[in-house]
């Protein structure tokens, strides 16, 4: 039994503010997965049996059955899934989740909350209770861009954290925040408590993100692997400045991190769930 997964971007304006809305159905690679923190965000409505999530190695797992609102995490988290899984979901950019919030995102950062408590419990089982009764996943993906349509608010500052960030994304964080600051003619204060207000962390941590998540990427791990290469071309200081970013971004050394990807690459090819996770069991 694999997964079923469907994905597609959604129509203007929501695709300035998200990757993908995706649908996903069938038996996990495991029970439980690692994700590496990447510079987005994420929100689960989920349909099957609940899930588990532990957001960083000195936090409780807790139970989430309606599903989960994830703002930028700034560590590794752990996510435990039922035998079955089934869920509709949203990929969003780094800040295109706070028009949908009614909070600071900076009151959500590492702690993941219920989309109950986000939206409120008659919107999310309404939603839910629609989505059960739709006729296949390309259905459930329109009832969820329709709720986002709706829910869609005017939010302070989004256009600027969404132009600075954009700069620091398209340089994989290999950018003077300073820079971009004077570009933007606000002070450092006003910058940073926007960004903690919309995506959650600094400008500066947003960056460190981009930089991470770009060199993990661009990492063939079906060959042997020159750390120092990788983190002088990632603009690193050197290979103990990367070592201790990979530790604080995901927990594990780069040796421990290769051999549980490979691990993941080697029992699991060309899954539709691969680009991130490790085993975590």
């Amino acid at each position: 039994m694999g997964v079923e997964y469907v994905s597609r971007v959604p129509r203007p304006p929501l695709d300035g503010l998200i990757d993908d809305l995706y649908y996903l159905e069938g038996a996990p690679p495991y029970a439980r997965l690692t994700l590496p923190p990447a510079p987005s965000a994420l929100l689960i409505v989920n349909l099957g049996a609940p899930f588990r999530i532990r957001a960083g190695t000195d936090i409780e797992t807790a139970e989430y059955a309606d599903g989960c609102v994830v703002t930028m995490p700034t560590r590794a988290w752990e996510f435990g899934y039922p035998l079955r899984t089934r869920s509709v979901g949203v990929h969003f950019k780094a800040w295109g989740l706070a028009p949908f919030l009614p909070m600071p995102a900076a009151e959500l950062c590492d702690r993941p909350v219920t989309v109950e408590q986000v939206w409120g419990r008659p919107a999310i089982a309404e939603l839910r209770d629609r989505l059960a009764t739709a006729d296949g996943p390309h259905e459930m993906l329109a009832l969820l861009e329709e709720e986002l349509m709706r829910r869609l608010c005017e939010t302070a500052g989004l256009g600027l954290v969404r132009h600075t960030s954009s700069v620091i994304a398209a340089t994989s964080g290999a950018v003077a925040i300073g820079d971009l600051r004077v570009a933007a003619g606000v002070s450092s204060t006003h910058l940073a408590q926007r960004f903690k207000d919309l995506i959650g962390v600094t400008p500066k941590r947003l960056a460190r993100s981009y930089r991470f998540a770009a060199t993990l990427l661009a990492i063939d791990f079906a060959e042997p692997i020159d750390w120092g290469e990788v983190a002088g071309g990632a603009g690193y200081f050197d290979q103990a400045h990367f070592g201790h970013e990979f530790r604080a971004f995901t927990g594990l050394t780069p040796t421990r991190y290769v051999e549980v990807r490979r691990r993941f690459l080697r029992e699991h090819p060309g899954h539709a769930l691969d680009g991130w996770p490790l085993p975590a069991d």
